[in-house]
């Protein structure tokens, strides 16, 4: 049986931190958050990485990555861009920004074989989580049966600002039956809201929330692709427009194609969306160290 491989989905423009998060430095050593990502992936027994970027990064991470996994993961190096011909599409769409997280997976299609993870660079999932998702990929994971790591929201929230977060609701058996986007979440006085045209509603502390911590198997991609095309087709006018994972795993559910397991993780998140967040994840990672769960020096 082949290891699971990890998807990092790392070619985002950061426009609200400012600079490459995805390749700033956190930990002690200069590490970047998805060394952590990484260093926990090895322990659970994931066999290959695979970076999304843009072309234009491949430098930079190669610079930082390659010599360090070399011999310990197995890496490769995928572009998302704005080339719609290999989907079929020849009529050229003007674009301001990537087409957003399920576009990004997509553009994975030939380089993964094999069941697969998705994460965002720029979030702190925790050991938990990886060893979790591998269990589920090495284990359950079929052709139409996969999964999604659900964070509680009240332990996915920035200080700094509202964040984003596929809000997801489950059955009586804990797969889910519905995930929505909501681009404005955040805590207030201990309680946890999401604004919604002007609206405020609540929600409750555990409740699940994808933090983009996916487990899928290769059989996705063609769902992926036929997804994508009639969204590219129907935003050809909306230069902003972006194709998210969560619209497809709801579409997944909706049409009976598949199943998403919820699986819970107590791991408190933390990542970086503005600029203030840095100093609040270095203090994470310095007291994750201290606790004995990430060497002082990963490498």
């Amino acid at each position: 049986m082949k290891k699971p491989t990890l998807l990092i989905l790392a070619a985002g423009m950061a426009s609200r931190y400012g600079s490459m998060k995805q390749i700033d430095g956190f930990g002690p050593n200069g590490e970047t958050i998805i060394d952590y990502s990484i260093y926990d992936a090895i322990r659970a027994g994931f066999g290959k990485v695979v970076f999304i970027i843009k072309e234009e990064f491949k430098d930079n991470f190669k610079a930082i990555f390659d010599a360090k996994l070399n011999g310990k993961i197995e890496t490769g190096y995928v572009f998302q861009d704005f080339d719609l011909s290999k989907y079929g599409i020849n009529e050229e769409i003007y674009r301001e920004k990537p087409w957003g997280t399920g576009h990004a997976v997509l553009e994975a299609k030939n380089s993964i074989k094999e069941p697969f993870c998705v994460i965002n660079a720029d979030d702190f999932y925790g050991h938990d989580a990886f060893q979790k998702i591998a269990d589920f990929l090495n284990h359950e994971a079929q052709e139409n049966q996969y999964a999604i790591v659900g964070f509680k929201v009240g332990n996915t929230l920035s200080e700094n600002g509202s964040v984003s977060r596929g809000v997801c609701k489950t059955d009586e058996n804990q797969f889910l039956t519905e995930i929505t986007e909501r681009t404005k979440v955040f805590g207030e006085n201990g309680e946890v809201f999401y604004e919604e045209n002007g609206e405020r509603f609540q929600l409750s502390h555990d409740n699940p929330v994808s933090m983009n911590f996916w487990g899928f198997t290769p059989e996705v991609f063609p769902i992926i692709e036929n997804m994508f095309v009639d969204f590219a087709k129907k935003n050809a006018d909306k230069p902003k427009a972006e194709f998210y994972i969560p619209s497809v795993a709801d579409n997944i559910v909706e049409n009976g194609i598949g199943s998403f397991k919820v699986i819970p993780t107590d791991e408190k998140w933390f990542g970086v969306t503005f600029k203030e967040d840095k100093p609040i994840v270095q203090d994470n990672i310095n007291k994750l160290i201290e606790a004995g769960i990430y060497p002082e020096k990963l490498w």
